[in-house]
C-alpha cells in the first residue's frame, strides 16, 4: 500500500504560479510512476504530467507542456508539481496518482491515489 497527500492547492489570481506537493508513505516511493492529474466540476479527470521513479523520464500532456512541470524528491518521499502563468480555465481538484507499471496517461492503471487539493484561479 501506498498513501498519498497532496497540499499546496488554494486560489490564485490569473498568471501567478503554484507548487503542489505529494507526500508518499508506505512502500519504496522510488519503486513507483507517479502522475499529476486534475478534475473540474462535471468533466472527466483529465491527465498532467507523469515520471518514472527516478524521475528521469517525464510525459507531458499538450494542454499543459511548457506551464507545468513535474518533479520528484525520493529522498524525501515527495513528488511535486509546478505551475505557471495560471488561467481560470486550471481550476480544479488536482490529484496525484501512484503506479507500479509504467508512465501512462490512463487513469485506471494508477494503483493509488491521494484525496486532491483545490486549485481556483481567479481572473
Amino acid at each position: 500500500q501506498v498513501q498519498l497527500v497532496e497540499s499546496g492547492g488554494g486560489s490564485v489570481q490569473a498568471g501567478e504560479s503554484l507548487r503542489l506537493s505529494c507526500a508518499a508513505s508506505g512502500r519504496t516511493f522510488s519503486d513507483y510512476v507517479i502522475a499529476w492529474f486534475r478534475q473540474a466540476p462535471g468533466q472527466e479527470r483529465e491527465f498532467l504530467l507523469t515520471t518514472t521513479g527516478s524521475g528521469k523520464s517525464i510525459y507531458s500532456a499538450d494542454a499543459v507542456r511548457g506551464r507545468f512541470t513535474i518533479s520528484r524528491d525520493n529522498a524525501k518521499n515527495t513528488a511535486y508539481l509546478e505551475m505557471s502563468s495560471l488561467k481560470p480555465e486550471d481550476t480544479a481538484v488536482y490529484y496525484c496518482a501512484a503506479g507500479s507499471r509504467f508512465i501512462t496517461t490512463n487513469p485506471a492503471l494508477y494503483d493509488y491515489w491521494g484525496q486532491g487539493t483545490q486549485v481556483t484561479v481567479s481572473s
